[in-house]
């Protein structure tokens, strides 16, 4: 098999350097191209790369010399467009050891219109989940026991596969760039792996996680928990990703109107996309700026001029288009009422809930009231996530 590993990587050289050792080691009889993104590094991560460049006629780097962090949102793409030779790539952190046979098990699932994950092995920072292999061999490349991992690999009854998605994940580039990728809105970090997988879903993707193949992940080191880039120790999360898991969570729930979903196994759960606007009389900022994510459109009698210069910054959607004077005609196919008044915090999980709700008992012509909330829907009720598909 020839494959393209895509590795962004920001003031994370002696993982990558960790990683890059084990694939090597272990990539068997495959073709292995490793395509490297310094983001604007401090820690000599270019330095190494032309190194490698020079030493390795299989090892391909770009970088980020702005100065500024583009993150892997941006990065990942660059390198699956600019720079990886093979028709198979695979999204990979720098902070993975590759076990040996992890590429034969992608080989033996991978197909055209599928998407192959391999299974991690983590040690205990985060808590457990039926998707993965809970098994402490260090957590940082000095004390990595691998003798310990490779004979813990070699007794695991590798036999299922299951459906789920989540890095490492190999694919065909063609199927990747049929949707454009991955979507900028969520630059430079943080649900843009969720807003891919819910578009692949859309776009008749099959996901296959193979439990045949593995990957020792340390986990977090690309930003998150890099203790080279601003955070404090690899128990905590950085305030920079804190931050920014922030906005892209209020943009994931703009772009899709709800919170990321899945099933334990991590397969994609995607309610329906419905046209719904919000009409908030007695509104606020504190409340405009709680409910505006939940909607297509809301009308409001606050401020709304106060609410975008301080909130656009975090957002490339164009706010004018989502917040409208309150008396500002309404063209939605769902509308809903709120009283800021009354609006309690069970109305608020309500409005969570919404396209759950609307997908479960909601139809045209109805009209009714859910806690303290009015909700409408006139002679449309569309479903638009599959417009989404395509970035």
């Amino acid at each position: 098999m020839k494959i393209s590993l895509i590795q962004p990587g920001r003031n994370n050289l002696k993982y990558l350097k960790w990683s890059y050792d084990s694939i090597r080691k272990n990539q068997g009889n495959h073709d292995v191209q490793i395509c490297v993104a310094d983001d604007a590094s401090t820690d000599g991560t270019w330095d190494w790369c032309l190194e490698m460049m020079d030493k390795d006629p299989n090892f391909n780097a770009i970088k980020n010399d702005t100065g500024k962090r583009l993150g892997h949102t941006i990065l990942y793409d660059r390198l699956v467009n600019e720079v990886a030779k093979h028709d198979v790539c695979m999204i990979y952190h720098a902070d993975m050891y590759l076990c040996p046979g992890a590429l034969d098990a992608i080989e033996e699932y991978l197909t055209e219109k599928t998407i192959v994950s391999l299974t991690r092995i983590e040690p205990p920072l985060h808590p457990d989940g039926p998707e993965k292999l809970l098994m402490g061999f260090g957590v940082e490349p000095e004390e990595f026991n691998e003798e310990g991992l490779l004979e813990y690999v070699k007794k695991l009854p590798m036999t299922k596969t299951t459906e789920g998605i989540f890095a490492p994940w190999a694919f065909y580039k063609k199927d990747f760039q049929e949707i454009g990728g991955h979507d900028p809105l969520y630059a430079p970090q943080s649900k843009e792996d969720s807003d891919i997988f819910n578009r692949f879903q859309l776009n008749g993707i099959k996901f296959i996680q193979t439990w045949e193949g593995c990957v020792y992940h340390m986990t977090c080191r690309g930003s998150r928990r890099n203790t080279v880039d601003k955070a404090k120790n690899i128990y905590e999360d950085s305030p920079e990703w804190l931050e920014q898991n922030m906005r892209s969570t209020r943009n994931f729930i703009r772009k899709w109107g709800h919170f990321v979903k899945h099933d334990t196994l991590m397969k994609p759960i995607i309610p329906p996309k419905y046209d719904v606007g919000f009409i908030v009389n007695n509104c606020n900022h504190e409340l405009l700026s709680a409910l505006e994510p939940w909607c297509s459109t809301i009308y409001t009698n606050c401020n709304i001029q106060d609410y975008i210069k301080t909130e656009q910054h975090n957002t490339t959607m164009d706010l004018y288009e989502r917040v409208k004077p309150y008396d500002n005609e309404k063209n939605n196919e769902i509308l809903v009422t709120i009283d800021g008044n009354k609006f309690t915090q069970q109305d608020f999980q309500y409005i969570q809930q919404l396209s759950e709700i609307l997908a479960d008992s909601g139809e045209p012509a109805f009209h009714g009231e859910l806690g303290n909330i009015t909700i409408e829907i006139f002679e449309e009720m569309n479903t638009y996530e599959k417009d989404l598909i395509i970035c």
